[in-house]
């Protein structure tokens, strides 16, 4: 005879908002560990990034996906199809909104996708700690939008001053159906080293460019290989650009720009990784690579 009280519980849980809602910042909270980017530059996000967290309840894995921006930009639209698959392979929809921005024009169309999936749905009011910042607006827009979320699950937290996450964790496995785990139970996240290497080498980038430089950008890990007895691992990758000139702004006046960026990726992938990581970084150009339906493919598929 089976235990009720030894059944497990797991459920995908797609993290879904308007761009710079503080969705990669609060995976990041709930998962304890530097899964995704993060950036003050809109849709840094670009891949459906997933974290794990596991419980004596069982597991959750949190889809981080980027925000969602209309547009007509091939780019933005790729971004919204990620996230639109994301929340249809969801069992549950974690809806983050910023208490510091009122609910704009980007939240009427993120909560008429979301009306039909009120009951999986969990909202999360984030950024309560800004100066400023209201979550009233919000919770009025919530009950207003989405009438059949109840209001046991709506939020209100800093995720960047780690306030009331393990409340948001505790409510989920309460939606969550039983099941097994979908990952082993060391894993809080299923990326590939390439992948997060470009991811943090990206991260370092946009802090350190300006206006459309970060958007022009994607950075492709060429080689990897583990050195002096496995201690070492050393990194090929390059910042893809797409114009010529825009190359000279990202290597700066005698390379002080890539340097720092070079040196900030290695401090944090030293962070991530066992290996002392040493990181040969370079600029190259993929022309109009934002207009390449292939490139576009391959970028946002790949997480």
């Amino acid at each position: 005879m089976i235990n009720e009280e030894s059944k497990k519980k797991a459920a995908f849980v797609a993290v879904v908002g308007r761009p710079s809602a503080g969705k990669s910042t609060l995976v990041n909270l709930v998962c304890g560990q530097k899964v995704s980017i993060v950036s003050k530059a809109p849709q840094t996000t670009r891949n459906a990034i997933r974290g794990i967290v596991n419980r004596n309840a069982g597991q959750l894995v949190f889809v981080d996906t980027p925000g969602r921006h209309e547009s007509e930009r091939k780019l933005n639209k790729k971004l919204l199809d990620v996230s639109n698959r994301s929340i249809a392979d969801a069992e549950i929809v974690l809806y983050v909104l910023d208490a510091s921005r009122k609910p704009a024009s980007e939240e009427e169309a993120i909560a008429e996708k979301l009306k039909p999936l009120a009951g999986q749905c969990l909202a999360v009011i984030n950024k309560t700690d800004l100066p400023g910042a209201d979550p009233a607006p919000a919770k009025d827009f919530l009950h207003e939008r989405l009438p059949n979320l109840p209001e046991r699950r709506i939020f209100t937290i800093s995720a960047l001053h780690d306030s009331n996450a393990e409340a948001i964790i505790n409510a989920l496995f309460e939606m969550a159906g039983e099941g097994e785990a979908f990952y082993p139970e060391d894993y809080y996240t299923d990326q590939d080293i390439a992948f997060r290497i470009s991811e943090i080498i990206r991260e370092q980038a946009i802090k350190r460019l300006r206006q459309e430089l970060p958007y022009a950008l994607y950075v492709e890990t060429a080689d990897t290989e583990l050195r002096d007895e496995g201690k070492r691992l050393w990194v090929r990758a390059f910042i893809v650009m797409e114009r010529e000139s825009q190359k000279g702004m990202v290597v700066g006046k005698d390379g002080t720009v890539i340097k720092a960026i070079r040196q900030g990726a290695q401090k944090e992938l030293n962070r991530i990784f066992d290996w002392k990581v040493e990181l040969d970084l370079r600029v190259k150009t993929a022309h109009d690579w934002r207009h390449n339906d292939k490139t576009l493919r391959r970028l946002i598929d790949r997480g």
